[in-house]
């Protein structure tokens, strides 16, 4: 096959001039830090998930670890997440003086077996964390009743949901906590940011000091028109606002999730139709529960090759690639610290030397699609 001349990344923000036009309207303001468009950006989200409350955050790192200082994570304390994530989790629980306790992933979908938690649970569990992985949503109703029966609380992580939806409930939507990611690579951006959906109004109120200095009021509520400067501080805080200028374009690329999340939907199905039957390659599971996948990530299994050699042959042929992600049981600190978990995490283990991403995101066309199928083919066939 002929090797196309520009490279095709593995994902790129997909910004158009609605977006842009909506950051310069903020810009054009003259209130460009936390405001107003944080406000309506969080109620937004209270109307996508259900859940009553919503705060914003810088990052989604930012909003994982003021939940657990608000939630009182101490020495002793265990978090039973996957290993199959993103280590910022892991990092907060470290930081914390917490301990992750890791289960196996379905290796078809890699999220979380639920029906394994139970068996991880004891008096020092202080929270479950299912990761709804690639935009899979994990199997809550299993995950909920394991945490109502054992009076632990429940943090989806939910930095891959934007748009997914579980029995027809949006994640965030159970009656729990979700946080939320708009990094670049994510189905909707703010450049970097996050968000936590909630229940507890105590809990709200806890965040909201603690993201920014322990100061009750937003700086729009003292500066504004009428406002009060004057403030209190009852407790230190962090700084881990996010500003009105990533909320405008939050709200703007929100208004366009429907339309967004179609297309990476339609370019999952042509990839799973173009890749099906290939020897070497398993494609990504989805669960058998009702659901709606969001498509955040496209990760196949190599298995007829070095994963190291098929990424160098992608290159070869101009196409991006990623792993998402490394298992964190065997990153070094995690593995010195909580190890070893080598053997226990079977489907972890079996799926993390084979996992790769390859490209999706919207603006990629039906061909690009087309055009990596046959590479794959081709490389795996040599």
């Amino acid at each position: 096959m002929k090797i196309r001349d520009d490279f095709l990344p593995l994902s790129r923000p997909t910004i158009d001039e609605r977006d842009v036009g909506e950051v310069v309207k903020c810009l054009q303001s003259g209130w460009i830090t936390t405001g107003p468009l944080c406000k309506t950006f969080e109620d937004r989200f209270c109307a996508l998930t259900g859940a009553p409350r919503a705060i914003t955050f810088s990052s989604g790192t930012a909003a994982m670890h003021l939940l657990f200082l608000a939630l009182g994570l101490r020495e002793g304390d265990e978090v039973i997440t996957p290993s199959m994530t993103f280590a910022s989790t892991v990092n907060m629980i470290a930081l914390g003086g917490a301990r992750p306790v890791f289960v196996d992933v379905d290796y078809d979908t890699l999220n979380i077996r639920a029906d394994l938690i139970e068996g991880a649970v004891t008096e020092r569990t202080k929270a479950i964390i299912p990761v709804h992985f690639a935009g899979a949503p994990a199997d809550m109703d299993t995950i909920l009743d394991v945490a109502r029966r054992r009076n632990i609380s429940v943090i989806e992580d939910a930095a891959h949901a934007v748009g997914t939806y579980y029995k027809g409930i949006h994640a965030g939507g159970f009656g729990q906590i979700a946080v939320f990611s708009f990094h670049p690579l994510k189905n909707i951006t703010t450049g970097e940011g996050g968000m936590i959906v909630l229940q507890d109004e105590e809990l709200e109120n806890r965040l909201r000091l603690l993201r920014f200095h322990g100061i009750e009021r937003d700086a729009w509520k003292r500066y504004g028109r009428g406002g009060n400067p004057d403030y209190d501080i009852r407790q230190p805080g962090f700084k881990y606002n996010l500003t009105d200028i990533q909320a405008a374009l939050g709200l703007a690329q929100l208004a366009r999730l429907a339309e967004m999340n179609a297309r990476r939907e339609r370019l999952a199905g042509l990839y799973l139709e173009g890749l099906r039957g290939i020897d070497g390659l398993d494609v990504p599971g989805v669960p058998p529960y009702p659901h709606r996948h969001s498509w955040h990530l496209f990760v196949v299994k190599v298995l007829s090759m070095k994963r190291e050699e098929f990424m160098e042959k992608l290159a070869e042929y101009n196409i991006g690639y990623g792993i998402h992600f490394p298992p964190v049981h065997r990153l070094d600190y995690v593995a010195r610290r909580y190890g070893p978990y080598r053997g226990v995490l079977e489907a972890t283990e079996r799926a993390g030397d084979r996992i790769v991403s390859l490209p999706l995101f919207p603006l990629m066309q039906d061909k690009d699609v087309q055009y990596i199928c046959e590479a794959v083919r081709e490389i795996l066939g040599k």
